[in-house]
C-alpha cells in the first residue's frame, strides 16, 4: 500500500523521468494501468492530472478544505489500491476516479451528521463529465432504470424532484412555485426519493 505521506508528494516526484520515457502526454488509462503495476511514477503523473477535478468535486461536497484535503489523500490511496481494478471498458478513468472522489466524500459527510439528502440536493448532481447525468440517460442502464422510475411519479413530483436535484433549486424556491411552504417541499422531496428507492430496489430484485 502506497504511504499516505508518498500520496501527498505525488505531485512533485517523477514527473520529468516519465517525460523522458513518453514524449507525449501519456493517457489516463495508461497511468492507471501503470498505476495498477505499482509504478510510482505514473501515479505521480496521474495524480497531477487529476487532482484539481477530484478535489473540487469533494470540496463541494464537503465545504471545508481542512476536511476535503484529507480527503483527497485518501481518495489517492484508493486509488493506487484499485487501480488493477478498472476497466476501460466500462467508463472513463475519469468518471472511475470521480465516483471513488465522490462516494468517499459522502461517507464523510454520513460520518460527521446524519444530514438529509434533501438538504444537500447539490451532491445528487456530482458527476465526472460536463454533461449532467439524467442527459445521458441512453447511455446507461443505470439512468435509464432511474429515468424509468422517474416517469412513475405523478408528473408534479417528477418536476419537483428534477428542479431540486438537477436545477440545484433550493426548497425556498421550490415553495414559491408550487405554492407551498419549504417544510412541505421537503416532505414532498423525502417521499419521491422514497419512492424512487423502492423503485430502484425492486427492479434489482
Amino acid at each position: 500500500m502506497v504511504a499516505r505521506a508518498e500520496v501527498a508528494r505525488a505531485p512533485v516526484r517523477g514527473l520529468s523521468r516519465l517525460a523522458a520515457v513518453r514524449p507525449a502526454a501519456p493517457s489516463l488509462v495508461f497511468l492507471l494501468e501503470r498505476t495498477a503495476a505499482e509504478d510510482r511514477t505514473a501515479f505521480s503523473a496521474l495524480y497531477a492530472a487529476t487532482s484539481a477535478k477530484l478535489y473540487g468535486i469533494i470540496l463541494r461536497i464537503l465545504r471545508r478544505r481542512d476536511i476535503a484535503d484529507e480527503i483527497l489523500q485518501e481518495v489517492y490511496v484508493q486509488i493506487w489500491e484499485r487501480a488493477a481494478y478498472y476497466d476501460a471498458a466500462k467508463g472513463a478513468p475519469i468518471t472511475w476516479m470521480v465516483a471513488i472522489a465522490r462516494n468517499r466524500a459522502l461517507d464523510e459527510v454520513r460520518r460527521k451528521s446524519p444530514i438529509s439528502i434533501e438538504d444537500t440536493p447539490e451532491v445528487m448532481s456530482m458527476s465526472g463529465e460536463e454533461e449532467h447525468p439524467l442527459d445521458r440517460v441512453a447511455k446507461s442502464q443505470e439512468l435509464a432504470r432511474l429515468n424509468g422510475c422517474l416517469e412513475a411519479l405523478d408528473s408534479n413530483r417528477r418536476e419537483l424532484v428534477l428542479l431540486a436535484y438537477r436545477e440545484g433549486m433550493s426548497r425556498e424556491a421550490l415553495g414559491r412555485r408550487f405554492s407551498r411552504p419549504p417544510a412541505t417541499i421537503k416532505s414532498w422531496l423525502r417521499r419521491s426519493l422514497l419512492q424512487l428507492r423502492d423503485c430502484l430496489g425492486h427492479d434489482r430484485a
